[in-house]
């Protein structure tokens, strides 16, 4: 049972990583599209210096994955492994496909679905693709700041460096391609809207409390409650956090409380800190 999901999930990164370089070399570097990420790096050192997307992509990530195996330990795995160096395999075999899009607006539309779908398809199989997303848990591990404003300063730097090298039309194409990708990939993972309501009924509450507040930084409320069919005192965990962390949040309970029960529900609008309002007093980032 266990071989036969190492198997499925493997298949998931593979699929994920195949479509996610596929999108590169058809829709991103033709167009001069820098969406963030490594794949934006490889892509303005192509337009400076000609260099090989596929080989910049493989330099990058060897450091970065290294680094993240000392920081991290086991939260890199073999599917991070084969997620990030399955990428740049794929654009390396494609790089002369003949079928390239150069319209940029039609490049960040089909080309931020595409690589939604494939981050979505590799997330899926609990994989990664590496780049940015490691350097933003690092900088988390480190710093203290959250995982969201770790990969929005990531990939900010990024568009910056996109901004100088390109000009400030493609930079707004490459936005709206990462803006595409976010929604695919959360209708690929969730097939819901940004901001969940996550609802947790549980007698683990200490364990499931430590991966909120420690891996998502968010708050909680606890409900005391009994189960109906049991007639056992439970308590129900109600959380808010944008479709990232959802992702992240279902894989953790998959992991370490697979038998909890867990309800997932659209929230069309959020008021209070952490989403309204900054998420620490006296923030103000």
């Amino acid at each position: 049972m266990k071989e036969n999901k190492t198997f499925l999930h493997l298949c998931y990164i593979l699929t994920g990583a195949t479509i996610v370089g596929f999108a590169y070399n058809i829709f991103f570097l033709p167009s001069r599209i820098a969406a963030g990420g490594i794949s934006g790096v490889s892509t303005i050192l192509f337009e400076l210096y000609a260099t090989s997307p596929a080989f910049v992509q493989f330099i990058i990530n060897v450091p970065i994955f290294i680094i993240g195996w000392l920081a991290l330990g086991k939260d890199f795995s073999w599917k991070t492994l084969v997620g990030t160096f399955w990428v740049p395999f794929v654009i390396f075999l494609t790089e002369d496909i003949p079928f390239t899009v150069t319209n940029p607006f039609l490049a960040s539309l089909y080309g931020g679905i595409l690589l939604g779908v494939g981050l979505g398809i590799v997330y899926k199989g609990n994989g990664s693709t590496g780049g940015t997303a490691a350097i933003a848990q690092i900088v988390k591990k480190f710093t203290g700041i959250s995982s969201g404003y770790s990969q929005f300063i990531v990939d900010g730097i990024v568009v910056i460096a996109s901004v100088i090298v390109f000009n400030l039309e493609l930079t707004l194409f490459a936005l709206l391609a990462i803006y595409i990708s976010g929604k695919a990939i959360d209708f690929v993972q969730l097939r819901t809207s940004s901001t969940k309501l996550i609802l947790i009924i549980t007698d683990n509450e200490e364990k499931i409390q430590g991966i909120i507040h420690n891996e998502l930084d968010r708050g909680l409320t606890k409900v005391r409650s009994i189960g109906g069919y049991t007639n056992e005192d439970k308590t129900m965990i109600l959380c808010v956090t944008d479709s990232r962390e959802a992702i992240h949040l279902k894989k953790r309970l998959q992991e370490e409380v697979p038998a909890t029960f867990v309800i997932f529900i659209n929230a069309s609008e959020i008021m209070g800190r952490g989403f309204s309002l900054e998420k620490y007093y006296g923030q103000n980032l």
